[in-house]
């Protein structure tokens, strides 16, 4: 007795169908990834090149604009960081200072007014929150007169405190939603329980909303530390003396329009500027991602 072990022409089409189809998808994610690396490589091209020209010669630095170079030395770190009229790790002082500041003043503020937005229910709260909304839409050049004029007559120029005062005020709109958003995604049982036990605003506020939304704090912090110490215009406005300044403003120094300028050094600074915000970036993505991927999602 004989058993026909050939596979019928039928079946066999199915198959070369699914090898042909694989073998194409394979094709097209090779060619996508391909797509994304050389445009990954376009993107972060300018930031390689700061960082070599960062080791060059003045002289070198725009005779040769590529990556490649074998001309390299670390005589512009040395020097840049004691070029200017204070050293650069007073600038990167107050910088920090700033920052943290300004991360504090919205972590309080802006938590509290999206709570109330929340979870109370008062008169014109609705109207109330669109116009918050709004104010997103205005730029800081609207607002710069008034300002100056309100910190002038409060004595504050050359001072921080009008970079980092009004983040005490919930002036961040942006930060403001992103919460509101985190806070109605929280069950309503919970809140409801601690009623039941007796427990006010403040104390649902500390002991339960904060501690659930910590995804959208720490991408407040980690916005808000971004924003602050890449902010060049603000510090511009109020800041005029160099002990005040921070890394933003202490950059410009290295650029003379009346003499030569020190791009060397200015380029070794820049890069030294942008570490914190790397690692802040590196350390805090978890958080970052999580918690722009979940706001709004019910």
């Amino acid at each position: 007795m004989t058993t026909d072990t050939a596979i019928p022409a039928e079946s066999r089409a199915p198959q070369r169908r699914r090898r042909g189809g694989s073998g194409g998808r394979t094709l097209r994610s090779i060619g996508k990834h391909t797509m994304l690396a050389a445009f990954s490589a376009i993107m972060i091209y300018p930031l390689i090149w700061l960082l070599v020209s960062s080791f060059k010669p003045n002289s070198e630095i725009f005779r040769d604009l590529s990556v490649f170079t074998t001309d390299l030395t670390v005589e512009n770190y040395a020097n840049g960081w004691d070029d200017l009229q204070f050293p650069f790790g007073v600038f990167i002082v107050n910088s920090s200072l700033i920052a943290f500041g300004a991360i504090v003043g919205n972590l309080f503020s802006c938590s509290l007014a999206a709570y109330a937005f929340a979870r109370l229910r008062f008169r014109g709260r609705r109207p109330l929150f669109a116009i918050m909304l709004g104010s997103i839409m205005l730029p800081f050049q609207v607002l710069m007169v008034p300002q100056f004029i309100i910190f002038k007559e409060l004595g504050w120029l050359n001072t921080v405190l009008p970079l980092i005062a009004p983040k005490f005020l919930a002036t961040e709109a942006f930060f403001v939603f992103l919460m509101v958003q985190f806070i109605r995604n929280l069950p309503k049982e919970l809140f409801e329980a601690a009623r039941i036990d007796g427990a006010g605003h403040f104390r649902s506020f500390f002991q339960i909303t904060l501690p659930l939304i910590v995804p959208a704090l720490a991408t407040t912090a980690i916005f808000t530390f971004i924003w602050t110490w890449g902010d060049f215009f603000g510090p511009l406005v109020y800041l005029r003396l160099p002990e005040t300044w921070p890394v933003s403003l202490a950059l410009k120094g290295f650029l003379d329009a009346q003499s030569s300028s020190d791009y060397g050094s200015m380029f070794a600074m820049s890069v030294v500027s942008l570490l914190p915000m790397f690692l802040v970036f590196l350390l805090g993505q978890r958080f970052l991602i999580k918690g722009v991927a979940t706001t709004g999602i019910k």
